[in-house]
């Protein structure tokens, strides 16, 4: 029975041993376990602060861009108004220049001397009428005020002081 004792003894003292070598085992693995943990929280820490700073990031950008949305909107209204005024100072003008044309048009007739040919007996122009030069033969003329000679010319000439 002795014999039996020690068989039992023995295998106990080798369960035992295996139980202490798992468990040293196991505490080592734990032991890595708890410094990796830590390493995982200072890692989901600096995660965290980099969301917070990157959500920061975005809200900065999304106010960025709606300031600058608001002032493209606005320049593009400016953008619309000035169309709207550079229309309508070209139709304006448009009729005014139609206008002149009439009137230098209709000076034209009138502002020739009685003393000249009649008109089918006038050399032809190469140039249509509208496309006439009105320059004034001598040079120093250009600076005086010529006296006006028929109600076209004053017609025209207020014409142009409305413009200014």
């Amino acid at each position: 029975m002795i014999g039996m004792e020690w068989i039992v003894d023995i295998l106990l003292v080798i369960l035992l041993a295996a139980t202490l070598f798992h468990a040293v085992r196991l505490e080592r693995a734990l032991g890595a376990l708890k410094r990796d943990r830590a390493g995982l929280e200072a890692l989901v820490g600096t995660f965290n602060a980099s969301t917070r700073a990157a959500e920061s990031g975005i809200e900065r950008l999304r106010m960025a861009t709606e300031g600058a949305g608001r002032q493209i909107q606005r320049q593009i209204e400016t953008g619309t108004v000035l169309k709207e005024d550079l229309t309508f100072l070209v139709q304006r003008g448009e009729g005014l220049a139609d206008r002149l044309d009439e009137l230098v048009r209709a000076a034209r007739p009138a502002a020739q001397p009685a003393s000249h040919q009649p008109a089918s007996h006038q050399p032809a122009s190469h140039q249509p009428a509208s496309h006439m030069s009105y320059a004034r033969p001598d040079h120093a003329a250009q600076y005086d005020d010529p006296p006006v000679r028929s109600q076209a010319e004053r017609d025209l000439l207020k014409a142009l002081r409305i413009v200014r």
